[in-house]
């Protein structure tokens, strides 16, 4: 058998591709969205510490569903053990279809504008179909090297925003905005404007359960996956928080008020019209890492899915080294369908919804797997229960109900989604009787 037949993922790995996952388009994006309607410092790194308490709640809840039920593919293996093999089918349907291979496209074609940006000559489409199809090809042939190339590609990353920040800090002229709570700070932490914010924060955030989708590869995952997720998110917490204190030091807030390149306007406010350019590309860099980890992660969902059913047995083959090829073909084929189509942007918006959702049942499951099965092996239990899952399903649960009441259709759209799912299931199972 070949050395890499028998090569698992290291937690530094694992701790890479929380990471990769993580930071992506969300932080260098929303801060200008999110400006419009706050302006206190306080209240907006507040904003990002919530979102971050969120998804460390989540990672924690996470750890022990993954160390007592250890097998590949997240939602869609844990739904299927706690409510119903169609649950988790459903869940495994989304992420399969939409919550890896459009965030993966959106992350590939911003790469190719940020690129654009400092090569102006440059084709951003084929940049992006290229940078896809390359990492699909490493990937696809060596677990161990496509292990080696995420460490090194997220290595990159944290250095080069930890640099930002510490140089950001060195370099930027104050601005005058307060980051001392104030009364009014305190009441702006219930208004509608946060909740608002707090979806797109948790979208910059969504990725924090990443190394679950591969826990069957994972060397000892019952002890190091929850170490994983926990070191993988709380390091992201502190970077987000500390990227978002440097641009509102740094930069002022009518420059930041609906931009959309954050980093680019920051870069430019500290640095001069060429140290944005710079950070354009640095930027697009950076973007590589998260590209390299959804292809890494995504197509492990298929191929478990695949596993339990006959009729979507072919996504499950292994090649020689164990890598799920047809799996990422499959997803690799869809990322590049919605960069062609560039109809992705609104799978997103809709689909944000029943990710979401889907993420909710699963740490309720924390609670029901604990009735039901309390004798089930636990060799991590998470931290703070029931307080910290308790946190993760009221914040989430506010988040949901804002998408139902202020954008009723993109709702709706994710939930025909859920049933177009359904539809499959049945359909799939039916023919498994005949």
């Amino acid at each position: 058998m070949p050395p890499t037949a028998s090569y698992k993922i290291s937690p530094i790995t694992g701790v890479a591709i929380v990471v990769a996952n993580m930071v992506g388009t969300g932080v260098f994006t929303s801060l200008g969205f999110q400006v419009v309607d706050i302006q206190s410092g306080f209240t907006l790194l507040m904003l990002w510490a919530v979102g971050g308490l969120i998804a460390l709640c989540g990672a924690l809840s996470y750890g022990e569903l993954a160390a007592a039920m250890p097998r590949s593919g997240g939602e869609y293996h844990f739904l299927s053990r706690i409510y119903h093999p169609a649950v988790g089918f459903l869940s495994g349907w989304v992420s399969a279809t939409v919550g890896f291979a459009a965030p993966t496209a959106l992350a590939a074609m911003a790469l190719g504008k940020y690129a654009k940006s400092v090569w102006p000559a440059l084709q951003p489409e084929w940049l992006s179909i290229g940078v896809v199809v390359a990492f699909t090809a490493v990937h696809a042939t060596s677990r161990q090297a496509g292990s080696r190339l995420q460490v090194a590609v997220t290595a990159i990353k944290v250095v080069v925003l930890v640099v930002f920040i510490g140089v950001g800090l060195l370099a930027a002229s104050p601005q005058s905005i307060p980051f001392a709570p104030t009364a009014s700070s305190w009441q702006e932490l219930l208004s509608p404007a946060f909740a608002v914010s707090l979806v797109y924060v948790s979208y910059a955030y969504s990725g924090w359960n990443a190394a679950v989708y591969m826990t069957g590869e994972v060397d000892a995952p019952q002890r190091n996956l929850p170490r994983i997720l926990i070191i993988g998110t709380a390091a992201v917490l502190l970077l987000y928080i500390g990227l978002n204190f440097v641009f509102l030091y740094s930069t002022p807030l009518n420059k930041l008020k609906g931009q959309v390149e954050v980093g680019f306007v920051a870069a430019t406010e500290l640095f001069g019209p060429i140290g944005g350019r710079l950070m354009g590309g640095i930027i697009s860099v950076l973007l590589l890492s998260t590209i390299s980890s959804m292809i890494f992660a995504g197509p492990r969902v298929v191929q478990v899915m695949g596993e339990d059913l006959p009729t979507l047995g072919g996504l499950a083959k292994l090649s020689k080294n164990d890598i799920p090829v047809r799996a990422t073909l499959f997803q690799t084929a869809l990322t590049l369908f919605f960069i062609v189509t560039a109809t992705f942007d609104q799978v997103l918006l809709y689909a944000g919804f029943v990710l979401s959702l889907f993420t909710f049942l699963t740490v309720l499951g924390l609670f029901i797997l604990r009735l039901r099965q309390p004798e089930l092996p636990r060799p991590y239990r998470a931290w703070g229960y029931p307080v910290t899952p308790l946190i993760f399903l009221l914040l989430n649960a506010w988040t949901l109900w804002f998408i139902v009441h202020d954008k009723p259709m993109e709702s709706l759209y994710g939930l025909l989604t859920v049933l177009v799912g359904l539809g499959v299931y049945f359909i799939s199972r039916r023919q498994e009787v005949a």
